[in-house]
């Protein structure tokens, strides 16, 4: 039998090759909405504590990837003391889109083009399993915790604001 060629975003690919257990859910987005994060939670039916954003921010010169619960946002001065840095900014969406290979909205932290640092709010242990985009707006993949962390060799700290 011929063995099958990974398919799909290339989070799902990572996933496919890595043989990593989880469920892919696909909504319909509304173009209209600017809130992605709380949509995806929304249109999931899972409580947004649950759900993770994928952000992109410059940390003392260098890109550091921030997963935090799209319930919050981003800590700034959190992230950096996270990484030893002094200073932290978000990343304009046309550089985050430009590094990862996905759209804003639909940036995963799995299969990026470019791999960066990362950092994975603590709260994210808090679940058995979460939620995170699958590379595309209207598609998120759920996953243990863990496996997110080993996947993109991630730091967990607490980074987020709510």
């Amino acid at each position: 039998m011929a063995k099958r060629t990974p398919s799909g975003t290339p989070a799902l690919i990572a996933l496919q090759r890595e043989q990593v257990p989880h469920s892919v859910h696909a909504y319909d987005h509304d173009p209209a909405v600017a809130n992605f994060g709380l949509e995806a939670a929304q249109e999931l039916g899972v409580e947004p504590a649950r759900v993770f954003k994928t952000l992109l921010a410059d940390v003392d010169g260098t890109p550091v990837v921030a997963i935090v619960p799209v319930s919050g946002s981003l800590d700034l001065k959190a992230l950096a003391s996270a990484r030893g840095a002094k200073r932290a900014r978000m990343l304009e969406p046309s550089v985050a889109e430009r590094l990862t290979g996905y759209v804003v909205g639909g940036i995963s932290p799995l299969g990026q083009r470019t791999s960066s640092a990362t950092v994975i709010d603590a709260s994210a242990l808090d679940f058995a399993t979460v939620y995170v985009s699958a590379g595309r707006r209207g598609l998120d993949v759920e996953l243990d915790p863990r496996d997110l962390m080993r996947l993109t060799a991630a730091d967990l700290a607490p980074i987020a604001a709510h």
